[in-house]
């Protein structure tokens, strides 16, 4: 009797000991793909930061980490009631309660306008300033004013916003801008000949280009804020699990979501394990003078070739300033 009972509690033991030993490995090795953890102790009151796209994923992480060191926070949203939600939720998260929501639409350079001439009319300074927002592979579409959108949205709406809000960056000096950014940029190259994607669109070159773009803009803006006390650094979170991947043949299936969801818990990160770097980026005194850099996991990385081509920097930048009407 006493054997058969053994059995039969092996053939139940076994089963879960197994299970709890892959669920114990999974989560050791979510820990350590998440990467390093930002420790920094430092607070940023009576500092005003900007985010786009701040009410979910990355942004929003990012918000949370820098509520948490009590700064002001203002959240550059295009979708004003999810905006609010996010508010709500970072103030109740963090107890900070100057958490601040602002309407940006970087596909549209009058709401990208209204939103710098409110902001520098009504602020008294800006201290950091995260360009973070994205859209990735989507559908040909083009912005309000004829861009290409993952063009539009991810590099000439950041550029035109960042270009808007620089004199209050260099009053509020030392200051600092951040350009989120994918890795894939390393594989993109810019189109010359149709950089707005008119003649051919592909989903993939086109998301490449953009953040290619923007990381000649970081290049090229740190050559041209050299002592003025304003650096501006690309960061690349890592591959984390958020709704950027929206338009990824993965995503569009319901079923394949839920077949993939148990590996893309185990081998993306979180939101806020990608958020680190760029809490890092923000607040660490040891890089208040570095700019025109690139990071990753707390430490900074090397520029692949395709981000040194200064002359590449240079053009863009022209082409920028003629395309969204800066003299």
């Amino acid at each position: 009797m006493a054997r058969r009972l053994q059995r039969s509690l092996n053939k139940i033991f076994y089963p879960l000991s197994f299970i709890g030993t892959i669920a114990g490995a999974s989560v050791l090795l979510k820990d350590y793909l998440g990467g390093s953890k930002y420790e920094g102790k430092e607070k940023i009151a009576g500092k005003t930061v900007v985010i786009t796209g701040a009410n979910s994923g990355i942004g929003k992480a990012v918000a949370t980490g820098l509520a948490n060191k009590r700064g002001r926070i203002i959240l550059a949203c295009r979708n004003m009631e999810r905006c609010a939600e996010a508010q709500k939720e970072i103030i109740h998260q963090t107890a900070n309660l100057n958490i601040h929501c602002r309407k940006l639409d970087l596909a549209s350079i009058k709401s990208i306008k209204a939103f710098a001439d409110a902001f520098n009319k009504t602020e008294n300074r800006l201290d950091i300033l995260i360009n973070n927002a994205g859209v990735m592979c989507t559908p040909k579409s083009l912005t309000e004013d004829g861009f290409e959108q993952q063009l539009g949205v991810n590099y000439l709406g950041h550029f035109l916003l960042t270009v808007l809000l620089l004199d209050k960056l260099k009053k509020s000096a030392p200051s600092r801008i951040l350009n989120i950014c994918s890795h894939s940029f390393k594989n993109g190259s810019m189109n010359w000949q149709d950089l707005n994607s008119a003649q051919k669109y592909d989903d993939r070159e086109a998301f490449y280009q953009s953040h290619l773009a923007k990381v000649l803009f970081t290049t090229e803006l740190g050559r041209q804020l050299e002592g003025s006390g304003v650096t501006v650094n690309a960061v690349y979170p890592g591959v984390t699990n958020t709704n950027l991947g929206t338009h990824l043949g993965i995503n569009k299936s319901y079923i394949s979501s839920i077949l993939l969801w148990p590996v893309k818990w185990i081998l993306l990160k979180t939101p806020m394990q990608g958020a680190q770097t760029a809490l890092f980026c923000s607040v660490d005194p040891s890089l208040e003078t570095v700019s025109g850099h690139y990071f990753c996991n707390n430490k900074e990385m090397e520029f692949p070739t395709n981000a040194l081509d200064t002359e590449a920097a240079k053009r863009l930048w022209l082409i920028s300033e003629k395309w969204m009407g800066i003299n």
